[in-house]
């Protein structure tokens, strides 16, 4: 068994240890991760794991809380690498896939009356303000 020294302490591990894939599904599966998350789900999951099963918060052994600890900073440093050297993808393509709803809506509807409330105005002939639109005062 070969030893990795983290913060915590030191972890033994196996000698052949597996491909990058194996260690990040290995990881995913310690801090109940599916197989897409963000950052900030990865880091939330991470900190809950850390207060139920931190040995100064945890009423379970010793000994059992503070190993899982190790395996949760384990995890949690083998999902960060990854994340830190991912490398983003700033194409239309691609940033077109994460838009925010009301942007994904309207990139599909354009200002349809149906589907748009500023258009529905616009169709009965009022703006916003619920005056007649085209008509001088």
């Amino acid at each position: 068994m070969a030893t990795r020294q983290f913060a915590c302490g030191t972890v033994k591990r196996a000698m052949n240890t597996p491909g990058l894939f194996a260690r990040i599904t290995e990881a995913r599966e310690i801090l109940g991760i599916g197989e897409e998350a963000t950052l900030s789900e990865i880091n939330a999951r991470i900190k809950i794991l850390l207060k139920r099963w931190h040995p100064d918060c945890c009423h379970e052994e010793v000994e059992h809380s503070t190993e899982q600890t190790r395996r949760i900073i384990e995890s949690a440093a083998t999902l960060r690498a990854y994340c830190a050297h991912y490398r983003f993808s700033f194409r239309e393509d691609e940033v077109e896939k994460y838009l925010p709803p009301e942007e994904w809506w309207r990139s599909r509807f354009g200002n349809d009356p149906v589907w748009n409330s500023e258009g529905k105005e616009r169709a009965n002939g009022h703006d916003r303000s619920g005056s007649a639109m085209g008509k001088q005062r």
